[in-house]
């Protein structure tokens, strides 16, 4: 008979074992960023396989590319990244391998856009991946579907077109959303088709709602009260609807009176919360969904105005960048953390420039338009830089990825790996 408080260990079967491995591990693996802000279009990232610290010169540079030219943001799945970008009269969908930045396949179609202010010609939106496809809206509204395999295309929709979609001022740059059986668009279509949903598989026009000219700001879908909604951030205001069928939900306005005015950064959504921002004077303003109505919570435009960037939400603090992002205004745009539920500004860094801010384990990763990867802590009451890198020249406006320990970041004409593992 074993002594009443003896210790028995049992070593498990292999399967066991390999399981449990499996669970200990599972935390470590990597992620990918299939989308405009990542895996839930909230600029986080669930990597925790990040380096504590970097070397002096920075962190390792896996590779390096010269690219074409636009504001599209890259995307990474399944060991592959994509690239949307223009070079001469074609707008470029390329697939690399993102270990090594080698090419994998290449698609190409003309295009005729032109920047009224001189700016970037290229696209802006940013491609999604979703089960084994590629979709993606170039600057004059040219939707494609691609196998993301092969690059072979299987459906393409021409919005101009089919929808008279304005230019606008800077062509067309939305990231589409993919939700349920559907790619959510807002292109600020004529008659009825400021939002419109097509078929996943076909392309086909399921549904079309709003009036509304479209914004700056790519869709994010969310469940609020029971319901789910796709919430489109469009030149007028909020516009929340069902994914499935296009039926209204609530509506609520919140634009410039400025007429050179854009919404740009897309809507942030806490439990029953949304949190819309946006320049010109217009500033920031949280809602509370009651009832399948918005609620005003606060308002103001001395607490986070975002220009472009979409703020990061941590444990009840945004991070983001407030102020005017153009070249040469005054004063430059500040970065800032912000409490949510109040608007109170806990801390502001003065002059520093637009960036874009991702988050990931602790961290918050800051890519300024100068180049410059600044890491810093996630602290509501203080900013802290743990470290600084000079990545890439002047000129970085699009949307970073972080994916499998890795930073993809570009700039008007090149791109970067560098390895944060």
């Amino acid at each position: 008979m074993e002594p009443v408080n003896s210790t028995k260990i049992c070593f498990p079967s292999w399967p066991i074992r390999a399981f449990c491995i499996w669970l200990v591990l599972l935390p470590l693996q990597a992620a990918d960023w299939p989308q405009f802000l990542g895996p839930d279009r909230d600029g986080i990232s669930p990597e925790t396989n990040l380096a504590a610290a970097w070397p002096v010169e920075g962190p390792p540079v896996r590779w390096k590319k010269e690219i074409g030219q636009g504001f599209s943001g890259l995307v990474v799945a399944d060991g592959k990244l994509i690239l949307f970008h223009r070079k001469a009269d074609e707008e470029i969908l390329d697939c690399l391998d993102a270990k090594t930045g080698a090419g994998i396949w290449h698609f190409a179609y003309p295009t005729g856009y032109e920047d009224d202010f001189g700016f970037d010609p290229g696209p802006r939106g940013t491609p999604s991946i979703a089960d084994g496809k590629v979709y993606a809206m170039g600057a004059e509204g040219f939707v494609h579907c691609l196998d993301f395999q092969t690059g072979r295309e299987i459906w393409h929709l021409d919005c101009k077109s089919q929808f008279q979609t304005p230019k606008g001022f800077f062509g067309m740059a939305c990231s589409p959303l993919v939700e349920g059986g559907v790619v959510i668009l807002n292109i600020g279509g004529r008659d009825g088709a400021g939002i419109i949903a097509l078929d996943r598989a076909t392309g086909v026009l399921r549904w079309k709602t709003s009036d509304a000219e479209a914004g700056y700001s790519s869709p994010v879908a969310a469940t609020i009260g029971g319901r789910r909604y796709a919430l489109v951030f469009t030149r007028a205001g909020l516009s929340a609807v069902n994914p499935a069928n296009g039926e209204p939900g609530f509506d609520f306005p919140w634009r410039s009176r400025n007429n050179a005015s854009v919404n740009a950064a897309t809507p942030v959504v806490s439990g029953d919360q949304i949190f819309l921002t946006a320049s010109y004077g217009t500033g920031a303003v949280l809602l509370r969904v009651e009832n399948g109505a918005p609620q005003k919570v606060w308002s103001g435009n001395d607490s986070l105005s975002c220009h472009y960037a979409t703020p990061v939400l941590w444990q009840g603090f945004l991070y983001g960048v407030d102020g005017r992002a153009d070249p040469g205004m005054s004063p430059r745009p500040s970065l800032r953390c912000v409490e949510l539920k109040t608007g109170r500004v806990t801390w502001s860094q003065a002059d520093f420039g637009a960036a874009t801010v991702t988050m990931a384990g602790g961290q918050l990763f800051i890519l300024t338009e100068n180049g410059e990867l600044v890491r810093a802590t996630v602290n509501p009451k203080e900013f802290h830089v743990t470290a600084r890198a000079q990545i890439l020249p002047l000129g970085v406006r699009a949307c970073p990825a972080l994916a499998d320990g890795c930073f993809y970041a570009r700039s008007k004409d090149k791109m970067v790996c560098v390895d944060l593992k």
